[in-house]
């Protein structure tokens, strides 16, 4: 993975964003892989980096309340 390659991956925030700094950003990069940051630190900060079925599953479990605090 190029640094490269994240400073110039397209990242965008979900449409239920309310525009405030608390999101997070993804951006779909190459070979499947998918890029997570924090938008508080406009893209100074670490980047997450999922293969695709890393991505799916966490997809998946969020649907299914796996990370649910309550």
């Amino acid at each position: 993975m190029s640094s490269d390659e994240l400073a110039t991956a397209r990242w965008f925030k979900s449409s239920r964003s309310n525009g405030q700094a608390n999101c997070v950003e993804v951006a779909f990069l190459g070979g499947g892989r998918v890029g997570l940051r924090d938008s508080k630190d406009k893209g100074a900060g670490p980047a997450h980096v999922f293969t695709r079925d890393e991505w799916l599953a966490f997809i998946e479990g969020a649907k299914d309340g796996e990370f649910d605090l309550a």
